[in-house]
């Protein structure tokens, strides 16, 4: 294992692996980049996890630390998940393990405190770099954290990569487990933060309240109603008067004032909390967007994006319209993060999460263990 730093030159071949706060599955794409342009896109897949697993995941957020038996089973577990994505997109691709340069692995965020110097993903890079036979990059945010930064978002530099050409400025709207945004302005000038829940207490609360994973086509909070009282208490926090840089651990939000609720009024609130949130955002932007592109789980949530519609003044787009694979995108970032960490270049910047300067990072695993 050592410190990513290898001076790499040309077009690269990546996997890029991302399980994210919806703790729904794992996303893996290909990518070919030199860490600054994108050159071609490739395969992409993803690996729901099952019940029980995302159970254990579950019990394992909002911890710091775990050096017990059960925590170590889960990491190598989640670990050899992503070996079996990898092998899935392998074959769909008709490639072999090499044809790929690296693996961009960032593994599950389990606890996220950046202001006390903590960044939690559970991940084993070395294990998955001998299962797949592919040198495999993880650990891409604690230089970050290191440095003063927020630890997240770190997509927002993908996002510059993939809109150079576009009309701005521009704002790409990531809706996971917690939403986040990057603003990109006509100079390329970057900034980037989390804006709030995604879809993470809409899926707990239909967890549950059904026992269902989510609320497929928004369709109990089609049949409910908005709470405006309760709308008002879930806003009443301080985090929306952050200035920016500032980022979310998933557990940050409490949702007792729903509980009295019913669930499709429950789920109509949380849709409204997350387009809220998003809608307070743009108020520190330098100035208004364009346009807004979707991307994450959230934008097949017909119910948040005819709110998301309604709310805000610009036009809202999944991320297809721009010719992107809004599923994959996290996925791809990675990828293109771990080309970058490979050549030694920034994965974020002062704009992006506050650090103090454009920051590297990511650890290398070979499949020798040298």
């Amino acid at each position: 294992m050592e410190r990513a730093s290898m001076a790499e030159t040309g077009v690269q071949t990546a996997i890029g692996l991302m399980s994210g706060t919806s703790m729904d599955g794992i996303d893996a794409a290909l990518l070919q980049t030199d860490g600054d342009t994108v050159t071609g896109y490739g395969a992409a897949l993803s690996l729901s996890y099952k019940d029980d697993f995302r159970a254990k995941l579950r019990d394992l957020l909002g911890r710091d630390s775990d050096t017990n038996e059960d925590a170590t089973t889960i990491c190598e577990e989640l670990t050899d998940l992503h070996a079996e994505a990898v092998r899935a997109l392998l074959t769909e691709s008709g490639l072999s393990a090499g044809d790929i340069d690296v693996i961009g692995f960032h593994g599950h965020t389990v606890f996220h405190r950046p202001e006390e110097g903590i960044t939690r993903q559970i991940s084993d890079g070395g294990r998955l770099a001998r299962d797949t036979g592919i040198a495999v990059v993880d650990d891409f945010r604690a230089n970050d954290v290191a440095g003063g930064g927020q630890g997240a978002p770190f997509a927002p530099l993908y996002h510059a990569a993939l809109s150079r050409k576009f009309e701005k400025p521009l704002a790409v709207l990531n809706i996971g487990g917690v939403a986040n945004v990057t603003w990109i302005s006509p100079d390329g000038g970057i900034i980037a933060f989390d804006t709030g829940p995604g879809n993470a207490l809409i899926d707990d609360w239909v967890l549950g309240r059904e026992g269902l994973a989510m609320d497929e086509d928004g369709k109990l909070a089609h049949h409910g109603t908005v709470n405006q009282a309760v709308l008002d208490q879930l806003m009443d926090n301080p985090y929306f008067d952050l200035p920016y840089p500032k980022s979310l651990d998933r557990e940050d939000f409490d949702t007792a004032p729903v509980a009295p609720l019913s669930t499709e009024d429950g789920a109509a609130t949380l849709v409204a909390f997350t387009v809220a949130s998003i809608d307070a955002a743009v108020h520190q932007f330098p100035a208004l967007p364009n346009r807004w592109l979707v991307c994450g789980g959230g934008r097949h949530n017909p119910a948040l994006m005819a709110a998301l519609r309604g709310l805000l003044l610009q036009p809202v787009e999944p991320a297809e319209m721009a010719g992107w694979q809004g599923d994959a995108l996290e996925a791809q970032a990675f990828a293109y993060l771990a080309v970058r960490s490979l050549k030694g270049l920034p994965l974020s910047l002062p704009g992006t999460t506050g650090v103090t300067q454009p920051t590297t990072g990511g650890v290398l695993h070979r499949p020798d263990g040298s």
